[in-house]
């Protein structure tokens, strides 16, 4: 954010220290130098550790742990490989939003039209809408597990996240997400106290194994789906630019990027690990409950791991249940052009705080549809997002690309590479497992 001294200098002691912002004088107490050490990082993260965060949802949450379940550390690699390629998209994002001061359907739409802007769009109200109805089966599965029905919770769960949303602003919103993934740190200590074998885990790490059966491709676009997801995206370029992240302020912005990607997707590698450990080793291949999930929290928690892990889920789909949603209103308002932002109201922004409540409405009521398979619903959506994923890393390589966007933060040699090669993989995985799908409906089988 730039900011330019105010003309009296030399402020007194205790006075604090008078500054122009965006025209509008201002009053610091006790500032009187920029912030260093912890208050610096501080200051500097945001968007990227929330997107982060908020990637290791209920969806992530249940695809890493069936990950782990049924192939062991078989697929870290995976996990390696996508963190390098979820940090140049996302990293991509945040620059677009810096250089152009527009979100992503914004961008598309002034760039290529009305015609593909809507036509991104369905695409993200698909995988998107999809993902808010599993964040809240997530949060009944877990208030369940602390004892609380989940007819009572769900719907109390959206009203808590409508009302933090529309009666909060951008700021307070920022500290509760970063706050609620405090959650995720549960993981790593489970997966060092499950012992797991640390040669084995290197060795799915760094040594690319893949097995031959339906099911290893369907979880390797799954993973792919949890780990680069569209709303992240969305997030966090929309986020850069209600920030009003200026081209030469943007720095900061890419560190905050590169340390929520890389948080996010080590806290990933470590719920691998511990699932891996514990029920993969004891024969447990198959994971149908929130409950199962839980027996990886046993190294930490013991007969409290069924809570813990309730605790962490809670968080988990909370924070989701409004990035998701938030996500989502930013793209349809861009797409076409109405006011939008956490700071405006109902009277300002009527389309996008619409929308925001209508899938809060829509994802907390279809959630409450009796014998719901969370688990499985989990991770079949992760696998839809995996589908849908390479349509939107398309248009923000296109976009990242054009100078008359992106103005001098476009694309490098780097990052173009990085970012082609991940559209290339993800657009492959896809095909490979609609091929295999459309196979099985025709009674063949094929292996990949």
């Amino acid at each position: 954010m730039p900011v330019a001294a105010h003309p009296n200098p030399q402020p007194r002691l205790g006075q604090g220290l008078r500054v122009s912002v965006r025209g509008r004088t201002i009053q610091l107490r006790g500032l009187g130098r920029q912030p260093t050490g912890m208050l610096f990082w501080l200051a500097v993260l945001g968007p990227g550790l929330i997107a982060g965060s908020a990637g290791n949802d209920a969806g992530g949450i249940a695809t890493y742990s069936q990950a782990g379940a049924q192939f062991g550390y078989d697929l870290l690699w995976v996990l390696a490989l996508s963190t390098i390629s979820l940090a140049v998209i996302q990293e991509t994002c945040a620059r677009l939003g810096a250089a152009s001061g527009r979100g992503l359907l914004d961008l598309i739409r002034e760039r290529f039209g009305i015609a593909w802007a809507l036509f991104a769009e369905l695409v993200i109200l698909t995988a998107n809408s999809s993902l808010v109805v599993t964040e809240f089966a997530a949060i009944g599965a877990a208030t369940e597990l602390l004892g609380l029905s989940r007819l009572i919770a769900v719907p109390l769960a959206a009203v808590i996240v409508w009302m933090a949303v529309v009666l909060g602003s951008y700021g307070w919103l920022e500290k509760i997400f970063l706050a609620m993934g405090l959650v995720f740190l549960t993981y790593p200590v489970a997966a060092v106290l499950a012992g797991p074998n640390w040669t084995d885990v290197a060795h799915g790490l760094l040594v690319p194994t893949w097995h031959y059966q339906p099911g290893f491709l369907l979880m390797f676009v799954a993973l792919a789906g949890a780990t680069i997801t569209p709303y992240q995206q969305l997030f966090q370029q929309s986020a850069v630019v209600e920030k009003r992240v200026a081209c030469r302020h943007y720095g900061p912005e890419r560190i905050d990027t590169f340390v929520g990607m890389i948080f996010s997707n080590l806290i990933g590698a470590f719920i691998i690990i511990a699932t891996a450990a514990t029920l993969h080793a004891a024969g447990k291949t198959d994971i149908t409950t929130a409950a199962d999930a839980a027996q990886a929290l046993a190294p930490v928690a013991g007969p409290a791991a069924a809570a813990l892990f309730g605790v962490g889920l809670l968080g988990a789909g909370l924070l989701a249940a409004a990035v998701l949603p938030l996500a989502t209103a930013y793209s349809i308002s861009e797409a076409f052009g109405f006011r939008k932002g956490v700071n405006l109201d109902f009277r300002r922004a009527r389309i996008f705080m619409g929308v925001f409540t209508v899938l809060l409405i829509l994802g907390a009521g279809l959630a409450l549809i009796p014998g719901l398979p969370v688990i499985q619903f989990l991770v079949a959506i992760q696998v839809l997002n995996g589908i849908l994923l390479p349509v939107i890393v398309l248009f923000i390589l296109l976009l990242a690309n054009d100078r008359r966007v992106a103005q001098d933060l476009r694309n490098g040699r780097l990052a173009n590479i990085l970012g082609w090669a991940t559209f290339a993989v993800v657009s492959l995985a896809a095909l490979a497992f609609l091929a295999s799908q459309a196979a099985g409906l025709l009674g063949m089988t094929v292996n990949y």
